[in-house]
């Protein structure tokens, strides 16, 4: 096999994960939401303002992996948060 062939093999796909207003996303990167929003399964609505700190990255274009106090496997669409 040719280097090159071996190296994006090698390089995992990276996907651009853009909020609400465009900026990228990154891992480890705190955001804030938008809108209310009711989690489903856990009876709590998250309020707009809501500060979410250190998300993962899916490898989904639009869905981010967040953790939030009393919210187990919490996970956003990337439209509803603007980067903090």
């Amino acid at each position: 096999m040719a280097a090159s062939e071996l190296a994006a093999r090698a390089a995992p796909s990276s996907v651009e994960v853009r909020d609400s207003v465009g900026n990228l996303l990154a891992d480890g990167d705190s955001v804030v939401l938008v809108k209310d929003l009711k989690v489903k399964g856990a009876g709590q609505t998250l309020k707009r303002g809501t500060v979410i700190r250190s998300i993962k990255l899916t490898g989904d274009d639009q869905e981010i992996d967040c953790r939030y106090e009393g919210i187990k496997g919490l996970v956003l669409r990337a439209e509803f948060v603007k980067k903090n």
